[in-house]
């Protein structure tokens, strides 16, 4: 068992989150516990709860790590037009959660802690208006006139349906619905969408 002394508190912070993460990816978000944890890092349970107030704590941190992840993967999409890039922006998303599944399903598997403190985290909250962001800006090129608020009720609403042909792929289920070709489903729902859209907004946007 190590010592409290080899280690600073912000050194064994990592230690935990990478711990943790480690259990995420390998065994899923059912795995993790403050046990498991403190046995991969060579600490007491009690240590874990020095660096983090609580394991809701802890599960938002690691939920942020992946949300970071999905920004660092998505940024890649880049020099291309405006439609290309969402298209290219939702393949990217569905790429992302299929080799990384345990990672993605933590996000939406297990809802946020009650917590008043954690469910009003605004460094959490902006990591995910970040991730919307990226295809927000692609938006803005399609219909500059659009108001905001226009563009991220789109961008929502995109990603909604992708997430859901992404979900459904991921739990084996999308073949009910007649879609065996996951990718060339978001394409399709892409496509669909933003000429739908782009004709609303230019005709609502036009004197």
């Amino acid at each position: 068992m190590a010592r409290r002394s080899e280690h600073s508190q912000e050194e064994i912070r990592k230690m935990v989150l990478n711990a943790a993460e480690a259990i995420v990816i390998n065994e899923g978000f059912s795995a993790v516990n403050a046990r498991k944890i403190a046995t991969k890092i060579g600490y007491t349970v009690g240590s874990i709860y020095m660096v983090f107030e609580n394991m809701a704590e802890l599960n938002l941190h690691i939920k942020a790590r992946t949300l970071d992840d999905i920004a660092m993967h998505l940024e890649q999409v880049k020099n291309l037009n405006a439609a290309e890039n969402i298209e290219e922006l939702s393949k990217a998303y569905l790429h992302y959660a299929h080799q990384n599944f345990n990672r993605w399903n933590m996000i939406f598997e297990n809802p946020l802690s009650k917590d008043k403190d954690l469910v009003a985290s605004d460094w959490y909250q902006l990591k995910i208006d970040y991730v919307f962001s990226l295809v927000e800006i692609q938006f803005n090129k399609l219909a500059p006139d659009c108001s905001e608020n226009k563009k991220k009720r789109a961008t929502r609403a995109l990603w909604a349906g992708i997430h859901g042909i992404c979900a459904l792929s991921l739990s084996g289920t999308l073949d009910f619905v007649g879609a065996t070709d996951v990718e060339e489903s978001v394409v399709l729902l892409v496509r669909s969408f933003i000429q739908g859209w782009v004709t609303n907004a230019n005709t609502a946007s036009a004197p």
